[in-house]
């Protein structure tokens, strides 16, 4: 059989296995089943306006009406024309999900290790250490899908960028770019960041290899291709990503106009989040042993101790019955690390671990160096605020660029996962080739065993030394007592002392087995396949804990996650155009049925957040009024969901007598406290991206409204609005519709007008006297602009990759 027969066969059937293992994983997929995931809950119900618009017409729209009093869609799942790069993605993502990322995981890192050099045996070995990292699998069962998308690809990337710096260009660069056009299509930015990072450790470490081996002209040739595809993997998404910048500047992400907190104190005024936001979730120091030992920190917030725990006994003392002590026992507050909430452990694995430090002993060169510069970038970052590595954080959030618009900075941890299962692949192939002189790898194993198992003995012998004191504690000790916070510490010691003891054993346990292989005892196929099942059943034994059969569910309770309560359906009878307020439910159960107030997203609209905070969470009743608040969802006597009806809601246009301009954003949001929007509007400079035409140069405005003034809604689309006016004097109509200048497009009797922004988050804009027709119509030029760029890239990609495929056909013809 010719040997490239047999190369193929081999990884088809590898791939074949990758698909078995990952259906087998999440199992219930085959029976129709989906797993719940909760912010998944929250995106149904965010998006199903767009969905249900799409559906029914067969066509996109880029602006949904029910969440956070309107925004678009570019975060939400929007389709553009010409993205094919997409296209291929869903193709690769063929699996029924969640099995579907956790193929690209396994099928991303083995192709990253067979660039390596890696035998495909190892590469498989490594493939499953990575897939089943236990960080990788929590973001699946809680709906991360997005970031678990951009993390498949991650792999895929770094295996071009090395394929170019091999002086494979041709396949360096085809592949770069590919890879880079799929990394970009999971939209999750800060993932593709923490990747950009990684890249510059690994930049830095080749460079100073090229110097010393004096191969500069090389490596600068390497970087200019490297650029010219990650430009074409950037164009293959250009609408996406256009979009996506041009609304950063609008949202929550980009720079406050504000200089003052809702309660009237300064506030740091930033080009970005806020620094304690940003570092909110910071991974405290000492937690890092959860890398090693996965309820080191006592796990998440939620551990299921069962019915043989401090915690069940406590309950039951308390006077809860057997299956409520149970039912509490499953989600006992067992984390005691210094982050608000934590799902699950960012647990590596202990044998990766162990493998790893034995590659720290085995490994030397630039692949070594460039992958631990990359784990301790990624391990100090995520410390974020805690000392004495908190200045580390400061000065990203300062000084390097876009890092101050991501939260949640624990997330970078994932260079790491990706780091060490590389390192301690490289660490077992060491142990089967002959570049150490077997005593060489007998002594690394010894310092191995000792450093990784010593860890886990010296752990136990410090044990008394930890408080196991958590956040919560006060809230138990205030609720059920000092005797129920003295049981939840004692099940934090138990699963401490289980956890640390099954490390140990995991440690020598593969350490006993690479030590039988050197003293020639195990053969290496054999030595595979053991540190293989210490592996799966280490990370699978803690994934289980987190993400199992349990979390799946009837896939109609998946799509459609919410039911309407009879508030809702009360509310549902009124086929007006308004909004709901709800006070009972957060996210976006309100988004679901209703044009929202409400809403979860992380990136929502910057002005409309600041009115939200300072004035629709404290039940400011004038501005629900501007927002055409009509319905506000409230609990009765009896607890029952009820739609309270507001009669003073302002409707869906109005004019008004006056239009006054103030000197500050300051102003114009405390106004709002006061403001009878009925009859006043206030605004404050806008520049001309905001708006088309001038207002008048006078700080005031005064209109006549005769009686018979008036604007009525006759037409309503998400991304389209008719009005028709009559007025006999010039006037100026407010808009119960939030502003956004970047698409929003306004026309008078078929003729384009201009509107503003007004009353900080509305729109108003002059309607001349008479009968008018008024429409606003979404129409973004940036998706219009971004699409012509996708489908030259596409066309120009595909050229490129023919002529590759071409050129190499020739080049192997020309050699056989």
């Amino acid at each position: 059989m010719p040997s490239s027969v047999k190369r193929f066969l081999i990884h088809f059937s590898v791939i074949i296995g990758f698909i078995i293992i990952s259906l087998a994983y999440f199992s219930p997929v085959l029976k129709g089943k989906q797993i719940f995931q909760s912010d998944i809950m929250q995106y149904i119900g965010m998006s199903k306006q767009q969905t249900d618009f799409r559906t029914n017409t067969g066509e996109e729209t880029y602006w949904t009406n029910s969440a956070f009093g309107g925004m678009p869609t570019y975060q939400l799942g929007a389709k553009y024309p010409h993205n094919y790069i997409k296209k291929l993605d869903l193709a690769l993502r063929f699996l029924p999900r969640p099995a579907d990322y956790l193929f690209l995981y396994l099928l991303g890192f083995y192709i990253f290790l067979l660039v390596l050099k890696v035998d495909f045996k190892l590469a498989i070995l490594g493939a499953l250490a990575f897939g089943f990292s236990t960080y990788l699998i929590i973001i699946l069962g809680v709906g991360h899908n997005s970031k678990a998308h951009a993390i498949a690809y991650m792999p895929l990337v770094l295996s071009g960028i090395l394929l170019t710096f091999r002086k494979q260009y041709i396949l360096g660069f085809l592949t770069t770019a590919l890879a880079m056009g799929l990394e970009l299509v999971a939209n999750h930015f800060q993932m593709t960041y923490y990747l950009m990072l990684l890249v510059i450790v690994l930049g830095l470490a080749y460079l100073i290899d090229a110097y010393k081996k004096k191969l500069l002209p090389h490596y600068f040739k390497s970087i200019g291709i490297l650029v010219v595809a990650v430009m074409i993997g950037i164009a293959l998404n250009a609408t996406g990503i256009m979009a996506t910048q041009e609304y950063a500047k609008e949202s929550t992400r980009g720079k406050s106009e504000l200089t003052i907190n809702p309660d009237g104190s300064p506030k740091e005024v930033t080009s970005g989040l806020d620094k304690e936001y940003i570092t909110q979730y910071s991974y405290g120091i000492l937690e890092s042993l959860n890398l090693y030992i996965p309820r080191f920190m006592g796990g998440g917030n939620g551990e299921n101790v069962g019915k043989d725990s401090k915690t069940y006994e406590a309950y039951r003392k308390l006077g809860a019955s057997p299956s409520q002590a149970l039912q509490e026992s499953k989600r006992a507050p067992l984390y005691w690390g210094n982050q608000p909430i934590v799902e699950a452990p960012a647990y590596v694995g202990a044998v990766v671990l162990f493998l790893f430090v034995l590659g720290l002993f085995l490994v030397k060169g630039r692949l070594k160096w460039w992958l631990v510069g990359g784990i301790l970038l990624s391990l100090l970052l995520s410390y974020g605020k805690n000392q004495p590595f908190a200045f580390i954080t400061d000065l990203f959030i300062d000084y390097f660029p876009l890092y101050n618009k991501f939260r949640a900075i624990t997330s970078i941890q994932v260079i790491l996962e990706l780091c060490i299962p590389v390192l301690a692949v490289f660490g077992i192939s060491r142990l089967f080739n002959d570049f150490d002189k077997k005593d060489e790898k007998l002594k690394a194993l010894k310092y191995s065993a000792l450093i990784t198992a010593g860890l886990a003995l010296l752990l136990l012998v410090l044990k008394s030394s930890f408080d196991f004191a958590g956040g919560s504690d006060s809230f138990y000790r205030q609720n059920y007592g000092q005797a129920f916070v003295d049981a939840i510490k004692e099940d934090r010691k138990a699963v401490f002392t289980s956890d640390t003891i099954r490390s140990l054993i995991l440690v020598l346990l593969a350490a006993t087995a690479c030590f039988m292989f050197l003293k020639n005892k195990l053969k290496e196929k054999w030595l595979m396949v053991s540190l293989g099942v210490l592996i799966l059943f280490d990370l699978i034994g803690v994934d289980k804990r987190y993400v199992n059969n349990d979390d799946f569910i009837s896939a109609i309770q998946v799509n459609k996650p919410y039911t309407a309560n009879s508030a809702d359906k009360d509310i549902l009878k009124d086929t007006t155009h308004f909004r709901v307020f709800d006070i009972v439910s957060s996210g976006a159960r309100a988004s679901y049925f209703h044009n929202s107030l409400n809403g979860y997203h992380a990136a929502k609209l910057k002005r409309y957040e600041d009115v939200f905070e300072f004035h629709i969470r404290q039940n400011n009743i004038n501005v629900l009024n501007m927002l055409n608040t009509k319905y506000i969802l409230v609990q009765d006597e009896e607890g029952k969901p009820m739609a309270y009806y507001n009669e003073e809601v302002n409707g869906n246009a109005w004019f008004v007598k006056e239009l006054e301009k103030v000197s500050s954003a300051n102003d114009e949001i405390k106004l709002l406290d006061s403001l009878d929007a009925k009859t006043k509007a206030i605004y404050t400079y806008q520049s001309s991206r905001d708006i088309d035409r001038e207002v008048s140069k006078s700080p005031k405005e005064a209109f006549k409204i005769d009686s018979l003034a008036h604007i009525t809604l006759k037409e309503v689309k998400p991304n389209y609005l008719k009005y028709e006016s009559n007025n006999s004097n010039d006037g100026f109509a407010v808009f119960s519709e939030v502003y956004y200048g970047n698409g929003w497009k306004t026309f008078i009797d078929g003729g384009k007008a201009s509107h503003m922004r007004v009353n900080y988050t509305l729109r108003g804009m002059h309607v001349p006297s008479g009968k008018h027709i008024i429409e606003f119509r979404f129409d973004p030029n940036v998706v219009k602009t971004g699409s012509k760029i996708a489908l030259a890239s596409s066309v120009l990609f595909g050229i490129l990759l023919l002529a590759g495929i071409f050129y190499e056909f020739k080049k192997r013809n020309k050699s056989a």
